[in-house]
């Protein structure tokens, strides 16, 4: 029998390369940050952004950032639903801050203050401080306002019921990383009422 060529088919409303790009979108990165983060062309990266926006319908890059489709090959596609709308924020999980240079700082922050050095990838690196991740990332001035990361256990219905609430959100639900052993980092951003980021964070476990 005659292997089919070309790509393979996906089940899915995007191909994976374009649920790549789109989550990078989701998460607030231009074209060529996405580019380098996924050893792609920039080329390559406005092709599939633009087949996404045609696939789902949507107008623009603002849209795709809020749309809040999830991948079907996702933990978090596949959870169980909660058995109620029910949230509760917290405790912090992460905070975030941008430094000038992010070698320096990580030696700093590991060999002068002692913080345990969990994992780095490319210009963001990632220290624990007694259960609460200190999130340091490489950018220009290093003027953006630190962000409190909540912790929420079905990001899904914490998106939902902010929202309903007349919460902002900028960026919906996405997944940002996958460990090795399967479980998956989800983030969403929003703003508080004086327009200043917030976000929520979930790790959702591979179903069995």
């Amino acid at each position: 029998m005659t292997k089919p060529r070309g790509r393979p088919r996906s089940d899915d409303l995007l191909t994976p390369a374009e649920w790549r790009v789109l989550e990078g979108v989701r998460h607030g990165m231009t074209n060529p940050e996405i580019a380098r983060r996924q050893d792609v062309s920039v080329d390559a990266v406005k092709y599939h952004v633009a087949n996404a926006l045609q696939k789902l319908g949507l107008s623009n890059r603002g849209e795709l950032r809020v749309w809040n489709g999830v991948r079907r090959d996702s933990a978090l596609h596949r959870k169980a639903p909660a058995m109620n709308n029910d949230i509760t924020l917290g405790p912090i999980g992460q905070i975030s801050r941008t430094v000038k240079d992010i070698a320096a700082a990580r030696s700093w922050y590991a060999d002068t203050l002692g913080l345990h050095h969990l994992y780095s990838f490319g210009n963001l690196a990632f220290f624990d401080c007694g259960g609460l991740r200190l999130f340091l990332s490489e950018g220009e001035g290093a003027a953006a306002d630190s962000i409190l990361y909540f912790r929420v256990d079905d990001i899904r219905i914490a998106h939902g019921a902010l929202s309903a609430r007349g919460v902002e959100f900028t960026h919906a639900p996405h997944r940002i990383h996958t460990h090795a052993d399967g479980t998956e980092e989800w983030m969403a951003f929003f703003k508080d009422n004086e327009g200043r980021p917030l976000a929520l964070m979930s790790q959702v476990a591979p179903q069995g």
